[in-house]
């Protein structure tokens, strides 16, 4: 199976252990992973901002590097949306890449789901010993239906204890480009994101998606929680958290 790994800007540039442990994932799977030098941004923060026109040269970019794999994996929900649930409007007026995104929209994955529903895995390299709560995207779950999937890796691992927080499906307040257009806003959400995670008494969270995670650690860091470790379902299950 030979696997085109997206690794992401944010990831590329803030934490780019993430993309290593998901590489770690994805050749213990037995799979042949290539990541194409070429790549940059999904487009999602210019479509968010209007830019279409840049939007949709970067939605082509995607297209051109990563249509020739079996499977595009993805260790960002909102990277993931981006690509499965918005390329479609980029390229509605144009049938040629229409065509050639929805030959490839079936094959594009977020990380869980394709370790999930595609590989079927049994086992996970990682041994986390503790307990952690789980914090779920909003893009991750309301666009690509990524609920169950990291919880059922987490389960394979013996030495992890789950505690559902409080809302764990209510955002976070990152939002990308909204966190920066409503601070005011995105900060309360965010504060009340915290309060549910120090109420499930977990001293860990784990979640999908490092837009989120860098909000979240940064609102607990700020406000004086220096313990609480934010954690991406990568890292977890690859043994490198």
């Amino acid at each position: 199976m030979r696997v085109g790994l997206f690794v992401t800007c944010l990831i590329d540039m803030m934490r780019p252990e993430i993309g290593f442990s998901t590489l770690k994932l994805l050749e213990t799977a037995g799979c042949e992973v290539v990541i194409p030098d070429s790549q940059t941004c999904c487009g999602q923060p210019g479509y968010n901002s209007g830019e279409r026109a840049i939007a949709r040269d970067l939605a082509q970019k995607f297209l051109d590097e990563f249509e020739s794999f079996d499977y595009v994996v993805v260790p960002s929900g909102s990277c993931g949306g981006m690509v499965k649930a918005h390329y479609g409007d980029l390229f509605a007026d144009d049938p040629e890449l229409m065509g050639r995104y929805e030959r490839l929209r079936p094959r594009v994955y977020e990380l869980t789901d394709f370790l999930v529903n595609v590989l079927h895995i049994d086992t996970v390299p990682g041994d986390y010993n503790g307990e952690v709560t789980y914090h779920d995207s909003c893009s991750g779950l309301r666009e690509l239906g990524v609920k169950t999937q990291p919880r059922a890796l987490l389960a394979k691992m013996p030495g992890v204890k789950m505690t559902e927080m409080k809302d764990c499906q209510a955002c976070c307040g990152f939002g990308g480009t909204f966190a920066l257009k409503y601070g005011n806003i995105s900060t309360a959400i965010v504060d009340e994101k915290c309060a549910n995670i120090a109420a499930s008494g977990a001293p860990a969270v784990v979640l999908g998606d490092l837009g989120c995670m860098l909000n979240i650690e940064g609102r607990l860091r700020r406000t004086g929680d220096t313990k609480t470790r934010v954690l991406h379902i990568a890292q977890v299950l690859a043994g490198d958290a």
